[in-house]
């Protein structure tokens, strides 16, 4: 599902409101108060509306005639949908969430990156390289690091030619950036382009075990760097 647009009075509400739903603040089973959502946001009943039309699409809240819109069960949450992955990673970095999208890309992308050794064109190759030229050159940048990795997993699974597996990348994309924000964000690091020049190396050979051992080997440094930054963070 397409992320909604995130500015304005619209894009606010429909946030605070998630947050609200997400953190426990507004419980499951819970009736929301519209009357006093709409003067404590401010907004008109049209927009509140239509800020919980996109709450009700992403299976967080349901109307229903007598009862009003209520939360629904944290089981009929879109969970896979980046919106409601990165709104869990608002109030700061999630370690349950971490460590359950990390399980996730370790199930996806080695298999991926063998099946992306059998299928990567040239162009895909070329997206590869260039995310790995914009890694050596982030030098540092927090920003410019975590752009280039999203780059570079994109084109990984860009380059396997399933439309399903592209489409993890919106499950993927939020949590490896706040990986990526946890990791860069602190001390300096190990250089990260050695490990994904390996998979692309083992791509473009055409090897799909290597391909997949080197995927495995940098998701296993990837759990290392997250480590190694809770535990400066812990002794700050």
């Amino acid at each position: 599902m397409a992320q909604y647009a995130r500015r304005g009075i619209h894009g606010q509400t429909v946030e605070a409101i998630a947050r609200r739903i997400l953190t426990g603040e507004i419980p499951a089973g819970a009736t929301l108060n519209i009357v006093a959502l709409q003067e404590e946001f401010d907004v008109s009943l049209t927009a509140l509306r239509e800020a919980l039309k996109v709450l009700s699409a992403k299976g967080i809240v349901d109307a229903r005639q007598k009862r009003g819109t209520f939360v629904r069960p944290r089981s009929d949450w879109n969970l896979l949908d980046g919106d409601v992955i990165r709104w869990q990673f608002a109030e700061g970095t999630d370690q349950r969430l971490l460590d359950q999208l990390h399980e996730v890309r370790a199930i996806i992308e080695p298999a991926a990156a063998r099946l992306a050794a059998t299928r990567a064109t040239e162009d895909d190759l070329a997206a590869l390289d260039r995310a790995l030229a914009e890694m050596a050159e982030a030098n540092g940048d927090p920003t410019a690091a975590i752009a280039a990795d999203l780059a570079f997993h994109r084109a990984l699974l860009t380059a396997t030619h399933n439309e399903l597996l592209e489409r993890m990348e919106v499950v993927m994309e939020t949590g490896l950036a706040e990986r990526d924000r946890l990791v860069h964000g602190g001390a300096p690091h190990d250089d990260p382009v050695p490990s994904h020049r390996a998979v692309v190396d083992a791509l473009r050979s055409r090897d799909e075990t290597a391909a997949e051992a080197a995927m495995r080997e940098l998701l296993d440094k990837a759990v290392r760097d997250v480590e190694k930054a809770r535990g400066q963070r812990g002794s700050q």
